[in-house]
């Protein structure tokens, strides 16, 4: 996996948690960012991309849609690869979500708890991808 060659699309609606996520996503060599504050950007973003998104990373609770409906509308259409939930639900609500994207075959990673942790990152990446 060559960091700077993922392309990774950032949904996240909180302005202050988006910009700190985009920040340290670059401060760990993931260069190739799209940002988007609501599902409906990402969807925009998604539709005028050449190509699908290696990571949608997403938080759960968006206003416009749910992290969990975006991955499946998204994956269903080509637009990405894999996703990547972020949330503050509790372990056991974001297990229910892996198993229910599981059963749907969504190409869901995992989850993550805000704010991102770099080790949790790369380790759930490396060893899924």
């Amino acid at each position: 996996m060559i960091k700077g060659n993922l392309r990774i699309l950032l949904v996240e609606d909180h302005p202050f948690q988006l910009l700190a996520t985009q920040c340290l996503l670059e401060s760990y060599g993931f260069t190739r960012l799209t940002t988007s504050n609501c599902a409906q950007g990402a969807l925009e973003h998604m539709l005028g991309a050449d190509h699908p998104f290696d990571i949608l990373l997403c938080d759960q609770c968006l206003p416009d849609f749910s992290g969990i409906d975006l991955v499946r509308l998204a994956s269903r259409k080509g637009m990405i690869k894999q996703a990547i939930l972020l949330s503050s639900l509790t372990s056991t609500e974001l297990d229910e979500l892996k198993g229910k994207a599981h059963l749907q075959n969504l190409p869901l990673l995992g989850y993550l708890a805000k704010p991102l942790n770099h080790s949790e990152f790369i380790k759930l990446l490396t060893t899924t991808l």
